[in-house]
């Protein structure tokens, strides 16, 4: 008796402890929302400067983007790249440099075509194009060098989970009950939901120009800085020049609007897919759910009317394979069907990303099996399929879906055309940029004559390299003071066009960390780091602030 007796109590202290460990909470210096690549190098900076550190990563594969197939990075001016976001890069070199990096080509035979720079920079010991296993596997080993405490597959509750005192955030609950309290915290999503649910002001959508005083912000019918517009006028109707017998797929019967206004639209999302035509590790487009043909009757009156770019944004990268993104009026941008996305609640977004998953998969393979495709197009994309050896747990589909823009931070600062296009200066800065103002089309309508067109695709230089101020990352004063926001940052639409590229969010990234660390050491609110101490410890760190 005494035995069954002491085995039940032993039962009841043991399950008694485990609920409590469940239910404690989890304890940083610094707590970081995210697994971009922004997410990662904020806790490399973090742990490097002495702090402790907890990343609660939505998804189970870090790095955003730049795992996920983006491997032909967007670099603008590459000199302006520094710090942690350079020794990514570096990193890549190295990979690249082992003979057994290259298992489907010989390192002789890829071109080195980068994005407006080589893709392999010896002088510099950088590379800039990449697969996307080689971006992750980077990704996890700053995880193990550094230590960094990580839980994957945890996502906010964004409907209470979000505790503040005073202007502070206290703790952060995700939907498994975990409860994390830090000092500090970073918003390192795509989607800003920390920022969100910390009640801290943001944006969704495009600001008139009057907004900020710009030009480019806003609907921007008749304008095509790209080739992705209709060059030719295609009927829009199911059943050509009858109205009556409605719209083909993917055209909006809204009217576009006025040029220069704003609107809640957002431009489009797709995949960056890993495609190979190395017959060995090469699978077949395959038929997707929901496939129905008709999706794509719009697509083959293009193909009809002459269009042949179809293979001009298959972009190399190692191995045999590419970086494939959206080219020409018709591509694998899901144009209208993201504008619910930053606000839905996480059963409506995976909706909306199974949609899109379900339309560029059944535009391949349309693509591969109708008769209205030309035929020497169609048996030369059949020589392509994805990558078996990429996203092997996912299909070979990639895991993240491009977020280009979501939410987006308002601040006390904004950044806005203006400062990229160099028209003002920056104060603070804490990082560069230097790519184009870049957003892809946000809406396909019919034209005033009566023809399909696509709006919202803007490109527009930036003469030289931009700083990004500090102000641009923390939230308005009287708002939240202990939160930074690096990929959401407060920016105009258009601005965030140029912001919005990899490298740039590993530079905040880092930079927020840093920030962080000295509020921390300081006992002072974000809006109060010393910028002084920043400038010195980012210099320090390799960052690159502002020309010259």
């Amino acid at each position: 008796m005494r035995k069954t007796l002491s085995f039940f109590l032993i039962l009841l202290f043991s399950v008694s402890g485990l609920l409590a460990g469940a239910n404690k909470p989890y304890q940083a210096d610094l707590i970081i929302y995210g697994g971009t690549s922004a997410a990662i190098t904020a806790a490399v900076a973090a742990k490097k400067l002495g702090k402790t550190v907890i990343v609660i990563s939505p998804d189970i594969h870090l790095g955003g983007l730049s795992s996920s197939g983006l491997g032909f990075t967007d670099t603008g001016n590459k000199e302006v790249i520094g710090g942690l976001s350079r020794d990514f890069y570096h990193r890549v070199y190295l990979h690249y440099q082992q003979d057994t990096a290259w298992k489907w080509q010989k390192k002789e035979e890829y071109g080195n075509k980068g994005q407006g720079t080589p893709a392999i920079d010896g002088k510099d010991r950088t590379m800039w194009i990449f697969e996307p296993h080689v971006a992750e596997k980077i990704m996890e080993d700053y995880i193990k060098e550094n230590n960094i405490e990580i839980y994957r597959n945890e996502w906010l509750n964004r409907k209470d989970g979000v505790k503040m005192k005073n202007g502070k955030i206290t703790s952060i609950n995700t939907l498994s009950g975990k409860q994390f309290t830090g000092k500090m915290f970073i918003d390192a999503t795509y989607e800003g939901d920390l920022m969100a649910s910390a009640k801290v002001s943001y944006h969704v959508g495009r600001e008139a120009n009057s907004v900020y005083g710009e030009t480019w912000n806003g609907v921007q019918t008749e304008v095509f800085q790209h080739g992705h517009h209709f060059k030719t006028d295609i009927d829009p109707y199911k059943t050509p020049g009858d109205k009556n017998s409605g719209l083909l797929a993917g055209i909006s019967g809204e009217n576009p609007g006025v040029k220069g206004e704003g609107d809640n639209k957002l431009q489009a999302y797709c995949f960056r897919m890993c495609l190979t035509n190395k017959e060995e590790n090469r699978i077949t487009f395959p038929k997707p759910d929901n496939y129905n043909p008709a999706n794509y009757e719009l697509l083959a009156r293009v193909f009809q009317s002459g269009w042949k770019e179809l293979f001009d944004k298959f972009d190399d990268i190692p191995n045999r394979k590419t970086d494939t993104n959206n080219h020409g009026p018709f591509s694998t941008d899901f144009i209208g069907m993201n504008y619910d996305y930053p606000e839905a609640s996480y059963q409506k977004r995976k909706e909306i990303i199974k949609q899109h998953e379900d339309y560029q998969k059944g535009l391949m393979y349309f693509m591969i099996t109708d008769s209205r495709v030309p035929a020497d197009l169609q048996k030369r994309l059949q020589t392509w399929g994805l990558s078996k050896d990429e996203f092997k747990d996912n299909g070979n589909w990639p895991h993240q879906i491009y977020v280009r823009e979501a939410r987006r931070m308002v601040s006390d600062c904004v950044l806005t055309e203006n400062e990229t296009l160099g028209r003002k200066e920056v104060p603070k800065p804490i990082g560069m940029g230097s790519y184009a103002l870049d957003s892809h089309n946000t809406q396909r309508y019919v034209n005033s004559r009566g023809f399909v067109q696509n709006e919202g695709d803007i490109g527009v230089h930036a003469p030289k390299p931009y700083s990004i101020s500090y102000g641009s990352i923390v939230p308005k004063n009287g708002e939240c003071s202990n939160l930074l926001v690096p990929v959401c940052v407060s920016s105009s639409h258009i601005a965030y066009g140029s912001v919005r590229m990899e490298p740039v969010f590993m530079i905040l990234g880092e930079s927020a960390a840093t920030a962080a660390a000295i509020a921390i050491d300081d006992q002072v609110n974000v809006q109060q780091v010393s910028y002084e101490k920043l400038e010195t410890q980012l210099l320090n760190q390799k960052q690159r602030l502002r020309l010259n």
